[in-house]
């Protein structure tokens, strides 16, 4: 049995579109339920960039702080640009993750971890769509370092990056992206890679690893009047 879902991309197309407006086509994030394709019985494959899937020994401590509650509301990555709220994303019939219906809105898989709680929380977001990018069409280019804040219950979540890789879908990784850790972590999902016409998806899934930093709460605003 795989540690979770197995997230892939898929692109909804008019496959008549030159291969000159690949890049503005729509993507979708789909996350199969069960035993990740291609996956039973062999090890990951290397990533086609450094990485590190969680904390060691040199992880920044998160800070002490109430547990917030509820779902993550907002997600922001300053060095990319995105400021998103986040939708509760969920399964459908045949183990799909339904994906966010506005391309420039990211989602959180809510049947998993919520950022914040211990765990990998996962969001996921669209890489473009007919109408040019999408929320996370920027996620390759993060670093380790990089801050990610998610906010959920009146908090203001701090992570940083520890690394990023780009897997083929056949190839994906499940065990490293949803296997338990002991502090919470964020992985961040979307596709990459070349588009293959034939199939009418991407080759690729990039996902970002991030892990805990701090925590702070958000004060109320000031009543109008």
């Amino acid at each position: 049995m795989s540690a979770g879902p197995d997230p892939s991309i898929r692109r909804h197309r008019d496959r008549r579109v030159p291969l000159a407006a690949l890049v503005a086509a729509g993507a979708a994030v789909f996350l199969a339920a069960g035993t990740g394709v291609g996956l039973a019985g062999s090890d990951p494959p290397p990533p086609a960039a450094s990485w590190h899937p969680g904390c060691t020994d040199d992880c920044p401590s998160t800070a002490a702080a109430p547990t917030p509650q509820g779902p993550p509301t907002r997600v922001r990555v300053p060095r990319i640009g995105v400021d998103s709220t986040l939708t509760v994303l969920g399964l459908d019939q045949a183990g799909a993750l339904i994906p966010p219906a506005d391309f420039d809105v990211a989602g959180w898989y809510g049947g998993g971890p919520a950022p914040g709680d211990t765990g990998p929380a996962v969001l996921a977001g669209h890489l473009d769509s007919r109408r040019g990018p999408a929320v996370f069409a920027r996620l390759g280019e993060l670093r380790p370092g990089d801050r990610v804040e998610v906010w959920r219950g009146g908090q203001r979540l701090v992570f940083r990056v520890t690394g990023s890789l780009r897997t083929r879908k056949d190839q994906f990784p499940t065990a490293v992206v949803y296997g338990p850790t002991p502090n919470a972590e964020l992985r961040l999902v979307t596709c990459g890679g070349a588009f293959d016409r034939r199939s009418g998806h991407y080759r690729d899934n990039v996902v970002v690893f991030a892990v805990a930093e701090a925590s702070e709460t958000i004060p109320p605003k000031p009543a109008a009047g």
